[in-house]
């Protein structure tokens, strides 16, 4: 078939079109002579009414052929049209569940945030990613360095965790290139990189991508200065990168005693502290401790704003424990490290994972020195932070990670009920809003 044939219908659909926006010329220009002319003759009247029964004559045949043509293109192919009731009702159910959701902010990086939003994306569309950019490795590193832009690889996977995509359109933004210049760099990563060079900076350049991937909610960066992510260890020496300090710390056997960033009077974006204060809840992690969470807490403000506001205050703490990072560290020793760096005691709530993984893979982390993170929920509980337990385990390629669904029901059913967020009447729709939008998924 020649490429004429497949181009015909739509080429004919435009037609119609231009005809239309034709007649409604003739219509309007014909009503404002009408109206303008003072003297008034029989020719000229007849010309003005046949003008304007001339426009409505056409915009008339524009239209009914218009349609014949569009259904033209539905019969052979070119268009589908499904009005799968099942589907609608999803969809009416989901937009009322999201709009009547709490206001959500999320902060971190790192695989783990973007694990946990998938989930929170069906509960409410009021959520806000913010997002660490620190990152100095992987093909992060290389684009930050080539380009001077932002590390665009966190900030990529919360846009995809949270858009409303095709699976091919996914897989394309998640793709890495595996020869060439272009080897280990993510598609997603270049295409950030472009939104980059036509925007006037990343903040703007991380909404024109969002807007195009259709993102329920928004993703911001915490801070539009370069960061550069240092640590003191226990021996007293000074690592400088963020994906240098774990392995520093392996090789050197000094566990991290205190992180900073440069420049130390980085300013969080306004749009970020606004919704940390204006939140019904925020949520720290999950993520790596020290390079993903902890980060976001030392730009300017946040930590301020985090005290300030009125949001219930939740920590998700990680599953396992990470090597040169949180060695041999329990679900207290990562809240006192978040309470050490920023100075006040600023979660209400914990989230830890009470489930177990089979012994084969229990001692596949134990030979990376990877280990269950343990809890003791007396010195939990002395530190004024309540325990919410659960099983969150998810396997994905034999890595253990958070499960999105279970963490995000049990993340949405402590802050409706500690916060109390609506009347009781509307808690009690939203919940079989959530509940009437699960059995129709399955």
């Amino acid at each position: 078939m020649k490429i004429v044939d497949w181009l015909r219908p739509g080429i004919k659909v435009k037609r119609w079109v231009m005809l239309g926006a034709m007649g409604v010329l003739f219509i309007i220009f014909g009503v404002i002579e009408f109206v303008n002319r003072r003297f008034y003759s029989l020719y000229y009247i007849s010309f003005y009414v046949f003008l304007i029964i001339s426009g409505i004559f056409v915009v008339y045949i524009s239209i009914t052929q218009g349609m014949r043509s569009i259904i033209a293109l539905i019969n052979k192919g070119y268009l589908s049209v499904s009005l799968d009731s099942r589907k609608l009702e999803n969809l009416i159910y989901e937009k009322r569940l999201l709009v009547k959701g709490p206001k959500i902010v999320a902060i971190g990086g790192g695989t783990g945030l973007s694990t946990m939003l998938r989930g929170l994306k069906y509960y409410t569309s009021n959520i806000t990613a913010i997002v660490t950019v620190a990152d100095d490795g992987g093909g992060s590193g290389d684009l930050r360095e080539d380009l001077g832009m932002l590390p665009p690889g966190d900030i990529r996977n919360c846009i995809m965790a949270l858009a409303d995509t095709e699976p091919l359109m996914e897989d394309l933004l998640q793709y890495r290139f595996k020869d060439g210049r272009l080897k280990n760099q993510s598609f997603g990563n270049l295409f950030l990189a472009a939104m980059d060079g036509i925007s006037g900076n990343f903040e703007e350049a991380v909404h024109k991508m969002s807007s195009v991937l259709a993102v329920t909610g928004k993703v911001m960066p915490v801070t539009l200065d370069n960061l550069t992510l240092k640590a003191r260890l226990k021996d007293g020496s000074i690592v400088e990168g963020e994906s240098n300090i774990p392995q520093k710390a392996i090789e050197r056997n000094s566990p991290i005693d205190k992180i900073f960033i440069e420049p130390r009077g980085a300013r969080a974006l306004k749009e970020a502290v606004e919704a940390i204060k204006e939140a019904d809840a925020v949520i720290l992690g999950p993520g790596s401790l020290y390079t993903s969470v902890i980060p976001n807490l030392l730009v300017g403000d946040i930590a301020s704003a985090l005290q300030n506001t009125n949001a219930v205050k939740l920590y998700v703490s990680n599953i396992m424990t990470q090597p040169g990072e949180t060695d041999g560290f329990s679900v207290e020793d990562h809240i006192s490290a978040i309470f050490n760096h920023v100075g006040a005691p600023i979660i209400d709530y914990v989230i830890i994972n009470v489930g177990k993984i089979n012994t084969e893979l229990e001692g596949k982390y134990k030979e990376e020195e990877s280990h269950l993170v343990k809890i003791n929920e007396d010195l939990v509980a002395s530190m004024g932070v309540k325990v919410i337990e659960g099983d969150f385990i998810s396997i994905k390629n034999g890595l253990i990670r958070h499960n999105s669904e279970k963490l995000a029901s049990i993340l949405i059913e402590t802050i409706m009920d500690k916060k109390l967020l609506f009347d009781r009447k509307k808690i009690i729709e939203y919940f079989y809003l959530s509940e009437r939008l699960k059995e129709n998924r399955r």
